[in-house]
């Protein structure tokens, strides 16, 4: 493992990505690196993929919202495995939701 050192949040991105976000290199190792990514309110990111790289998202709070005629699809990984009922819990989201839990799940 390589050495690093602490580091605050840059004010100023580090670069624009492909998709138009803004970015903050956080940490680079070997065999990783880590960035926060920001995109104005109002912006909507162009889509890109990635050739080698594989990337997992952590978002605190969250809320999804589908426009158009298709479902939004979207994966997810835990770390660690999902606990079960009990850790999820709903906040204040940017839009009143117009769907409910299923019983049963």
């Amino acid at each position: 493992m390589s050495s690093f050192e602490t580091q605050r949040l840059p004010a100023a991105p580090d670069v624009v990505a492909l998709d138009g976000s803004d970015v903050r290199i956080l940490l680079g190792l070997r065999g990783g690196g880590m960035a926060h990514f920001t995109l104005a309110p109002g912006a909507t990111s162009r889509a890109v993929a990635h050739r080698t790289v594989e990337e997992i998202w952590y978002f605190t709070t969250f809320q999804l919202r589908s426009l158009g005629a298709e479902p939004l699809v979207a994966v997810a990984v835990t770390m660690p495995p999902w606990p079960g009922d009990g850790e999820a819990y709903a906040v204040d989201g940017a839009w009143e939701p117009n769907v409910s839990r299923a019983p049963g799940r």
